[in-house]
C-alpha cells in the first residue's frame, strides 16, 4: 500500500468515526425545544364578580390556562400592586378605570405590551406606548330609589347642583375616591368641569349631604336599589346591571350638565409572575367575543373593540352629555386630588 494510499484510508475511517460519534447523539444539533406553554394566570379583576367568573371561566376554555383572580376596586389594586413592587403576586390587571393605570404607569408598575388586537381600538382608548387598553366605556350617572322622590313628590335630579338640595340631606350614597377607581372619576370630572377650586368648593358641600362613604364603587346603586338611600352616585351600567335584577324602583339619571366617563382598562404587571399568560389574556380580552361577554353576565358598558356589538340596554344613554375628560391628566393628578379632596371635606 502506498503513503497516498494509507493516508487516504486514515481519513476515511477518521471520518466515519465522527459520523458513528454523530449517530450516537455526539454533538449532532439538537431540534429546539418547544416553549413550554403556560399552565396559569394570577389576575386582579375591577369587575363586577358575575363577571369576574366568567372571564375567567371563558377565557381557561378558550386557552387551557387556569385562572385564579382577586376581585378589587380601583384604588385597592393600585395600592395592592403598590405594596408588591418587590415582589408581584399577580401578572394581569383586568377592569378598572384607566386613570388609575395612567399612576400606575407613571410609577413604573405596569409592563408595555401592544397587543395586535389593540390595533383597531381608538387611540383615545388606549396609551400610546401599551402600558394599558381599553376594554370598555361607562358613564358617571345617579341611580335613583324612585320611591323616595315619588312619596315626596320631588322630581328627579338632573344636575350635579340638584344634589346639594335640602331635601337630599343625609340621602346620597357615593364611594370613597381614596379607594375606588369610580369615586376617583366623580373627583375628577368634577374639577375638570367646574375647575379645581369650585369643585373642592362642591365637595365640601356635597359631604353634608352625604350618607356614606362606601370602600366599592359600585355599592352606591345596590344602597339605592335596597332603599338605604335616595342616590347612589356610579356608573350608569351598575343601575342597569340591578333594574335588570329584579329592582323596578330604580330611575337613572345623567347630569345634564355634563358628565365624565370611565374608560376600564388591562395592563401587564410589571415583573408579574406569568408574563407570557398574560400577553395571551390579553389579546384575548381584545377580541369581540370576549368583549361581548359583559352584556350576557350582568355589565353594560360601551364597548371598545368597534366590532363589538354593544349592549342595548346601554343605548338610551348613547347621546349623554360628556364632558372632554382627559385621562392622561386625571391618571397624573391622582394622588395630589385625592389628598385635596380628604382637605375639603374635613
Amino acid at each position: 500500500m502506498t503513503k497516498k494510499t494509507r493516508g487516504l484510508g486514515m481519513f476515511l475511517a477518521a471520518v466515519m468515526l465522527t459520523l458513528s460519534l454523530a449517530g450516537c447523539g455526539g454533538g449532532s444539533p439538537q431540534k429546539p425545544a418547544e416553549p413550554k406553554k403556560p399552565k396559569e394566570l394570577t389576575m386582579y379583576i375591577g369587575v363586577v364578580e358575575q363577571q369576574a367568573l366568567v372571564i375567567a371561566k371563558e377565557f381557561e376554555k378558550s386557552s387551557g390556562i387556569k385562572v385564579n383572580f382577586v376581585r378589587m376596586s380601583g384604588g385597592e389594586t393600585l395600592g395592592r400592586i403598590r405594596a408588591e413592587k418587590q415582589s408581584p403576586k399577580a401578572s394581569v390587571w383586568y377592569g378598572g378605570p384607566a386613570d388609575s393605570f395612567i399612576a400606575a404607569k407613571k410609577e413604573g408598575l405596569l409592563e408595555p405590551y401592544k397587543s395586535k388586537n389593540a390595533e383597531g381600538i381608538a387611540a383615545n382608548f388606549k396609551d400610546p406606548d401599551g402600558y394599558w387598553t381599553g376594554i370598555y366605556q361607562g358613564y358617571l350617572g345617579f341611580i335613583l330609589d324612585n320611591r323616595f322622590f315619588e312619596e315626596r313628590k320631588l322630581a328627579l335630579p338632573k344636575s350635579w347642583n340638584d344634589l346639594l338640595k335640602p331635601e337630599l340631606k343625609g340621602q346620597i350614597i357615593v364611594a370613597n375616591p381614596g379607594s375606588a377607581g369610580t369615586a376617583y372619576t366623580v373627583l375628577s370630572t368634577l374639577v375638570q368641569l367646574k375647575g379645581e377650586q369650585e369643585a373642592l368648593k362642591y365637595m365640601g358641600q356635597l359631604h353634608k349631604q352625604i350618607k356614606q362613604y362606601t370602600k366599592a364603587g359600585e355599592a352606591p346603586a345596590r344602597s339605592a336599589a335596597l332603599g338605604e338611600a335616595a342616590v347612589g352616585i356610579t356608573f350608569i351600567h351598575n343601575g342597569i346591571r340591578l333594574i335588570k335584577e329584579g329592582y323596578s324602583n330604580l330611575k337613572l339619571s345623567v347630569p345634564e350638565d355634563g358628565t365624565g366617563y370611565e374608560v376600564g382598562a388591562v395592563g401587564i404587571i410589571k415583573g408579574g409572575p406569568e408574563p407570557e399568560a398574560a400577553k395571551i389574556f390579553v389579546d384575548w380580552c381584545l377580541t369581540k367575543q370576549a368583549q361581548e361577554l359583559g352584556q350576557k353576565n350582568g355589565s353594560y358598558q360601551f364597548l371598545t373593540n368597534p366590532e363589538a356589538t354593544p349592549p342595548a340596554e346601554a343605548l338610551p344613554f348613547k347621546n349623554t352629555k360628556l364632558i372632554n375628560y382627559d385621562l392622561a391628566w386625571s391618571g397624573a393628578n391622582r394622588q395630589r386630588l385625592v389628598e385635596a379632596w380628604n382637605k375639603a371635606i374635613k
